[in-house]
């Protein structure tokens, strides 16, 4: 295949960044795992690891592409195959560094660990050299510490839970006052509901008995005049008599 193609591009970029990882893991693998030194290049290889890693997945879907219709990419089952291959061996060796480094990092990690708690420094031979008897009072301390420790979060963990169960009472409490308000609005509202049909049924009265007052005050008028007219005459009667 032409040097020119994409695949040979890529892969060539991929394998100059192995070889640079290598060169660093023979450099991180050849030193001491407890100084600045190793846990620096610890923490480049393993990104470098994650890198290498996803360009190889890249490259392993473009692959996968160019298998759906290699006549148009221009190459054949054994080309395919050869990719494929070459991805599968840079992957194991990425991963195979990648699992030895954070091997090495957990053991770091563990002995760093162990040499806190037990007081023991590299650089002190007085200490190395201590008798079992101290080594036991040593552990017998840390276990006292540990268990100190547990009781000392068994406490903070009820004290936590007794917050809680606070919180949920004056929740509860302030639900249970909401509830109280919005019967008490609720029952207002009913209240305003009948005073306004009551309003309402005067009103629809009042209207239907206007006209019928209006119509009887206009026959009475009539006859209130005509009695007045007849008292007025009785009156000038009696005078002349």
């Amino acid at each position: 295949m032409s040097a020119q193609d994409p695949f040979y591009i890529v892969k060539e970029e991929i394998q100059q960044s192995i070889d640079k990882l290598q060169s660093t893991f023979h450099q991180w693998d050849n030193i001491s795992s407890n100084n600045r030194e190793s846990i620096q290049l610890t923490k480049e290889l393993l990104t470098s690891c994650e890198s290498i890693r996803w360009q190889i997945d890249e490259l392993d879907k473009a692959i996968a592409v160019a298998a759906r219709d290699p006549a148009w990419y221009g190459i054949d089952e054994a080309e395919l195959e050869k990719r494929r291959r070459w991805t599968i061996t840079a992957r194991t060796q990425v991963d195979a560094m990648r699992k030895a480094v954070q091997a090495g990092k957990e053991q770091s990690i563990a002995f760093s660990t162990r040499q806190e708690l037990m007081r023991l420094p590299n650089d002190d031979p007085y200490q190395a050299s201590r008798s079992n008897q101290y080594e036991a009072q040593d552990n017998d301390a840390f276990i006292s510490s540990e268990s100190d420790r547990q009781l000392l979060l068994i406490k903070q963990q009820d004290e936590e839970l007794d917050e809680l169960s606070a919180s949920v009472q004056r929740i509860g409490g302030v639900g249970l006052t909401i509830h109280e308000e919005l019967t008490g609005q609720e029952k207002i509202i009913h209240e305003l509901g009948l005073d306004m049909e009551s309003t309402s049924n005067r009103l629809d009265f009042v209207q239907v008995s206007s006209p019928f007052l209006r119509h009887k005050g206009l026959l009475y008028f009539p006859l209130l005049s005509a009695i007045t007219i007849a008292i007025r005459i009785l009156n000038s009667l009696q005078w002349v008599l």
